[in-house]
């Protein structure tokens, strides 16, 4: 196995637990407080059919990185499997949607923290999620141990609240809408159609994707094949328990009319169930949530552009390590200045479906990477390669428009200028005097 980079590496510090809370971090973010309004207003009831078949893209998804990460422990997840598996354009277009995709989901996880934190206009919200970007990328750059034990707590406050809400919704007074018969009964679960529920799958998707955050850490875990493997899996367990469990209830405390139209739908679901008194709760725990997975998520992305610069295929200066704190910090850098500028220029649910829409093009390569694998290689069986490839791409399709043709746009952008780059440094190898 050779990833071609004589750079410095990154330092070996983070066991199963570290692995697994940083994944839930990831995954317990903005999603799990604002991902099922959008859900329900295109699938209605049907929103739990859309989260079951996203769970389930999301297992084969998880399978894939897993058995990959594991033969392949380094810096870049589905970019460097990609690579090595199925060639080096396949390689960069599953990193350009990584690092484009989660840079999108960075800014919405900003914008969500500010939502929770700031009551006041647009504008102070947005100053308010820079912030929040430019403190935890301050914190990243002081090494990975800072960042996996603030996840730590980070992710402890979240499951606290989230268990607070559960338990307020079973207990409270819901009234008319309480229980199967408030939303429609067993037959409300297709209200949605195929083309809702898939839709709404896709806006899920968005919640579950966090896992990847685990494979790009293949540098900085003790033992990467036993680790991440089990680190991904276990993360994944838990993070599909806590969303069934929270999307059921949230359903059947409010509604599918009342919670398609809410903008904080656990605000609306404790408010539906009687226990209005717990919404600074949930305002909480969205804001903790919301800093956790973007904590996370900034660590993923400049992993990920760490391993395109030592391939050269981001710019070289993104590939240095900081000799002390042993971290990308340049690409950090570049990372926090980035989202910065989306948090400025966009809105929050036109990021939740750019970034599904790049996510799931990196896991479907990622799938067509853990399917060339050889039967020494294997832990799990090619049909569930298979499966994710097809789940991811139906996604993909049904997805809003508007989604698809940004995404499309960022793509094309990303491969042209590709292609561009490597025709200049064919020219101008050819061109130099030291092949005459």
């Amino acid at each position: 196995m050779t990833l071609g980079s004589s750079a410095p590496g990154l330092s070996r510090r983070l066991g199963t637990t570290d692995a697994v809370v940083i994944g839930l971090g990831s995954m317990l973010g903005a999603g799990v407080f604002a991902v099922f309004g959008p859900a329900t207003a295109v699938a209605g009831s049907g929103m739990l059919v859309g989260l079951v078949i996203a769970a389930v893209i999301a297992y084969c998804n998880a399978t894939a990185s897993a058995q990959l990460a594991a033969f392949y422990p380094t810096s870049g997840g589905t970019y460097i499997y990609g690579r090595q598996r199925l060639g080096h354009w396949w390689g960069f277009t599953a990193g350009w949607g990584f690092v484009i995709g989660k840079t999108a989901s960075c800014a919405a996880m900003a914008l969500t923290f500010a939502s929770y934190t700031v009551p006041g206009p647009v504008w102070a919200q947005r100053l308010v999620a820079v912030a929040a970007v430019l403190a935890l990328a301050a914190l990243n750059y002081r090494g990975v141990s800072k960042t996996a034990m603030l996840t730590r707590i980070l992710v402890g406050l979240t499951l606290l609240a989230l268990a607070v809400v559960v338990i307020g919704i079973a207990v409270g007074d819901t009234g008319d809408t309480a229980g199967l018969a408030g939303i429609g009964g067993w037959a409300a679960l297709s209200d949605g159609g195929v083309y809702g529920t898939l839709q709404a799958a896709g806006l899920l998707f968005f919640a579950f994707a966090g896992y990847a955050r685990i494979a790009t850490m293949g540098e900085e875990v003790r033992d990467p094949q036993r680790t991440i493997p089990r680190a991904i899996i276990t993360a994944l367990a838990i993070a599909v328990t806590i969303y069934l469990l929270i999307g059921a209830a949230a359903l059947l405390a409010a509604g599918p009319d009342r919670l398609a139209g809410a903008t904080a739908p656990l605000s609306e679901a404790v408010q539906a169930a009687g226990v209005g008194g717990l919404e600074p709760v949930v305002r909480i725990g969205g804001a903790i949530a919301s800093l956790g997975a973007l904590l996370a998520l900034i660590a993923g992305v400049g992993r990920t552009s760490l391993a395109m610069a030592r391939h050269r295929d981001l710019p070289g200066w993104l590939a240095a390590v900081h000799p002390h704190f042993q971290v990308p910090h340049h690409a950090d850098i570049a990372v926090a200045v980035g989202i910065a500028a989306l948090v400025l220029t966009l809105d929050l649910r036109s990021m939740i479906g750019f970034s599904s829409f790049g996510v799931l093009v990196y896991y479907a390569i990622a799938n067509a990477s853990a399917f060339t694998q050889p039967t020494d290689q294997r832990r799990w069986p090619r049909w569930l390669n298979l499966l994710g490839v097809t789940g991811c791409l139906v996604l993909v399709a049904t997805l809003p428009w508007q989604a698809a043709v940004a995404g499309l746009v960022m793509f094309a952008i990303g491969l042209a200028g590709r292609w561009l780059v490597l025709r200049r440094r064919t020219h101008r190898a050819a061109t130099s005097p030291t092949r005459r």
